[in-house]
């Protein structure tokens, strides 16, 4: 199969999108950078020259294995039921594609059974051996580091074991072309050094410079990193944040208005942990979820034979939540009644359970939360005034996540560690157009909606891979819109490139002409309802053009 061939079966031309007016250029789901090659010689010249020619060289090969296990990941997404020998062969092409080398491959000798595995492939054109004569002149030994770490890290990924590349010829060293060996790693001498190129530097020392400065960055970071913790780094989440803060260790009462979904009862539980009553009870009601008829008893308590079938006396949520905090959300729910017996707590510090007449002292901090507008229900009538000023002593508005967007990538990363301890998986994060789908919604649903989408995510996603857009929403998801390349390498845009796809799939498949043309007129002239005018318009033609071809059929 020739690598034109590969190429279309792969469809990788229209896997490739440049969407100029976003500044984004991708490879399916991955978001790929376009640079001059005379920067990235320079970079690498700047790289032999600042680091020296060991470091320097690792550092190119790892970041190529990088760049490989991402393209092998690719491999296996665009086909995957392909067997791995086929897959070897997308490797070479990709990296051609992607402009790095003519890559072509030789001779592979593999088994499953044994995990025997020795394949030879020569490169033509290598960007880096050439950049590497520009800048230094000829070497006297191999210099395609990147590009050996990429196919390393490709064919590693593709067949789930360390396989590691060698050039043993290179047209910087003044050959015809390049050509590379690969093989398991336990089949190198392990004393040559030559592994050590694929480990990260040991900077033991720099590391232990940085330490210090480290830890103090640690500790002025706004977020935590805990999944059940409050996460946000925006203007918008660290104002109602740093309110919250200034709140934490005092009796104060605390409101926390925001939309459904914001998170409200995650506000409440930090300032709980936060407070010098941590160590007792949180305690959090949705009183929205209660019958109107129990509520009062679930929050003030039940005495023994206060209605029937109260054969025993039971503690209602404050009493539970003594020494501690009691959050009540949708406390706009409340009914009249409740609201009042609300409101006595709150004075007098005791409470009255339901078919008793004594009273018990309890100790509680209220944070309520709601979505309802208040001030409204007040001029409504279903809300009072006074409850409603003991309330919001300390109101914090807890802003919905379109206003803070920017927190949607820390709280995306968090809930992905979150559910993939959930579901016993391990991923590989986000794709970068997944990544990006979330920053683009708006989230009607807030956090509440987001953890959803990431939940859905993690479950279908396939494990050691990455979530894609697929995996978050229902459907086919957003679109990826810019222009593509047409068969001779140019940029089209997406309708020209849909129309020479139509146009390849007629001619492989053998083209009718008369047939097609007579199709299309009898398609158009039954949507015009035999309206020739309309026909002929939907058509390009002229309606004297179109009758002329119509009587021909007839003819």
């Amino acid at each position: 199969m020739t690598q034109q061939d590969l190429v279309e079966k792969f469809n990788l031309r229209s896997r490739l999108k440049f969407d100029i007016e976003g500044g984004h250029i991708w490879l399916d789901e991955n978001r790929m950078l376009l640079y001059h090659s005379s920067a990235m010689q320079a970079l690498r010249a700047e790289l032999f020259e600042s680091l020296g020619r060991e470091r320097a060289r690792g550092l190119l090969v790892r970041m190529g294995f990088a760049s490989g296990l991402k393209d092998a990941e690719l491999a296996h997404n665009l086909v995957p039921d392909a067997p791995p020998e086929e897959l070897l062969k997308f490797g070479p092409m990709l990296h051609t594609f992607e402009g790095m080398v003519k890559s072509g491959q030789e001779d592979l000798e593999f088994d499953t059974d044994t995990g025997h595995f020795t394949v030879r492939a020569a490169w033509h054109n290598s960007w880096e051996a050439q950049s590497h004569v520009q800048s230094f002149g000829v070497s006297d030994g191999p210099e395609c580091w990147s590009l050996i770490g990429y196919a390393s890290g490709y064919v590693t990924g593709l067949f789930n074991q360390f396989i590691v590349f060698r050039e043993v010829q290179c047209e910087g060293c003044g050959d015809e072309h390049c050509l590379i060996v690969g093989q398991r790693a336990e089949d190198y001498d392990a004393d040559d050094g030559y592994l050590d190129y694929f480990k990260p530097d040991d900077i033991e020392g720099q590391m232990e410079v940085l330490k210090d400065e480290v830890s103090r960055l640690k500790d002025s970071l706004i977020y935590r990193s805990d999944p059940d913790d409050l996460i946000g780094n925006s203007t918008a989440f660290r104002t109602a944040f740093d309110l919250l803060s200034k709140a934490a260790s005092s009796q104060i009462s605390v409101l926390l208005l925001g939309e459904t979904g914001v998170g409200k009862e995650v506000f409440a539980r930090w300032l709980h942990d936060h407070s010098d009553r941590a160590s007792k009870p949180f305690v959090a009601v949705n009183c929205g979820a209660i019958p109107h008829e129990l509520i009062e008893s679930e929050l003030f308590g039940t005495q023994k034979g206060a209605y029937t079938g109260a054969d025993q006396s039971r503690p209602g949520r404050f009493e539970r939540a003594d020494g501690g905090t009691l959050f009540l959300d949708e406390v706009g729910e409340l009914s009249l009644a409740a609201q009042v017996k609300l409101l006595r707590v709150l004075q007098t510090g005791e409470v009255e359970r339901l078919g008793d007449d004594k009273t018990r002292k309890v100790d509680v901090r209220l944070v309520a939360a709601t979505n309802v507008i208040l001030k409204q229900a007040i001029a409504e009538g279903t809300f009072r005034a006074d409850l409603y000023y003991r309330l919001a002593t300390f109101p914090v508005q807890i802003p919905p996540l379109r206003e803070r967007m920017g927190d949607v990538p820390l709280l995306a990363a968090s809930l992905v560690k979150k559910y993939e301890n959930d579901y016993g998986k391990k991923l590989q994060g986000l794709s970068d157009m997944a990544a990006k789908a979330l920053s683009a919604y708006e989230w009607p649903g807030n956090v509440r909606e987001l953890e959803n989408v990431i939940e859905r995510g993690v479950l279908l996603a396939t494990e050691g891979r990455q979530i894609e857009v697929e995996h978050l929403f229902a459907g086919a998801g957003p679109s990826i819109d810019g222009a593509e390349l047409d068969q001779s390498g140019a940029l089209c845009d997406q309708d020209q490139a849909e129309h020479t796809k139509l146009c390849e799939t007629l001619l492989r498949e053998g083209l009718d002409l008369k047939a097609h043309e007579a199709a299309l007129i009898r398609m158009a002239v039954d949507k015009a309802d035999g309206n020739l005018t309309r026909a002929a318009k939907t058509l390009g033609l002229t309606r004297r053009q179109l009758a002329y071809r119509l009587k021909q059929q007839e003819g």
